[in-house]
């Protein structure tokens, strides 16, 4: 039986996070969730304030969250590219790996926010992501985040 463990990604907005989730998912061969896949799929064009994403985000955390513990005790490897950006987040991230009885790490990201803010308007430019956050939305969500 392999040694299954949670990884979980902590950084500003465009620091790298899903990139790094993609890395660690090819490196120890593990399932990817992405909040933003499921949040764009499930919700298209129903996000439009940190409330909405909030609201929706739970409901998705409702369905995933006991999904993500069972693959963990059946052995596989999860990679979470969900933010584990504030105490609150890390709290509910690690819990699902406690619930499973299995290691989790948090890879923390830490980027100036220049380079975040630079590479967010690429990505937006790009149109390469789910979600385009404007500079405002960048400054919003960004005053939510806590390093661990």
């Amino acid at each position: 039986m392999p040694n299954p463990a949670l990884h979980l990604t902590s950084g500003k907005i465009a620091s790298g996070k899903s990139t790094l989730a993609k890395s660690l998912a090819a490196e120890h061969s593990a399932i990817l969730l992405s909040e933003d896949q499921w949040l764009s799929r499930l919700y298209p064009d129903q996000i439009k304030s940190i409330a909405d994403y909030v609201r929706l985000a739970h409901q998705i955390r409702e369905v995933l969250g006991p999904l993500v513990s069972d693959l963990l005790r059946a052995g596989v490897t999860v990679v979470l590219d969900f933010p584990a950006n504030t105490p609150q987040d890390r709290r509910w991230l690690r819990g699902l790996a406690d619930a499973a009885e299995v290691a989790h790490c948090v890879h923390y990201i830490e980027v100036d926010d220049d380079t975040c803010r630079g590479r967010l308007h690429r990505r937006n430019q790009r149109g390469e992501h789910e979600f385009a956050a404007t500079d405002a939305e960048f400054e919003l969500i960004n005053s939510y985040f806590c390093a661990p």
